[in-house]
């Protein structure tokens, strides 16, 4: 084969690999998947995002209202808690299937008492009732508490915290991602003053010393 011939030869291939690149480069009809399946990721995260935070929004509106219903509803004479707390399940239940509660009721004697401490004499000024402190120990357990709350609903004209911890796994879970996004915290909190529907009864006046 003669040098001539294999020049022909070369550049002809050379054109027909420039024409099958230009052919090539020409055809999308593979560009939609190959876009596709980078956007999907991110776009399907975010719309479970979406609808997940829609979830969680909704549910604690829901949840402050049926725990304002409920408090209201524990602070009248009779009042049946069991009741107003199987209310509160009954109406967030439907936004949040499968969801656990934890509820708690703590009772002052008045709105200034809600978090206080039992009153004890501060010796040492370290804001703790030990070495031989005296205290009052007015919700009468026998130790001192930082907190001066009694458990329950409380008596007449009580001072009642009524709280509500929701826990629940989202409707959309995402893969992949850590254990923190498959489970979402609610928490409610409503404070209502019982009926007067009997005589109030004072904190204890029994002192005791701390160790």
């Amino acid at each position: 084969m003669t040098r001539a011939r294999l020049q022909r030869l070369a550049l002809s291939a050379s054109r027909a690999v420039r024409r099958a690149s230009a052919r090539l480069a020409r055809d999308e009809r593979g560009n939609t998947l190959v876009e596709f399946a980078l956007i999907s990721p991110v776009f399907f995260t975010l719309l479970i995002g979406t609808a997940n935070l829609g979830q969680l929004v909704y549910g604690k509106i829901v949840l402050n209202g049926a725990i304002e219903v409920a408090a209201r509803a524990s602070s009248l004479e009779g009042g049946d808690t069991t009741a107003a707390d199987n209310m509160v399940r009954k109406i967030v239940g439907p936004i949040l299937p499968g969801a656990t509660y934890t509820i708690t009721r703590s009772n002052y004697y008045d709105f200034a008492d809600v978090s206080r401490a039992e009153r004890f004499t501060d010796s040492n000024s370290d804001g703790v009732c030990d070495n031989n402190e005296s205290y009052i120990d007015e919700n009468n357990n026998g130790t001192w508490d930082a907190d001066v709350a009694e458990t329950g609903q409380g008596g007449a004209s009580d001072v009642v915290v009524y709280q509500v911890r929701v826990q629940y796994r989202p409707l959309f879970r995402v893969p992949f991602m850590p254990n923190q996004w498959q489970q979402f915290t609610l928490n409610s909190k409503a404070v209502r003053k019982n009926q007067p529907f009997a005589t109030q009864t004072p904190y204890s006046t029994v002192t005791r010393t701390c160790t």
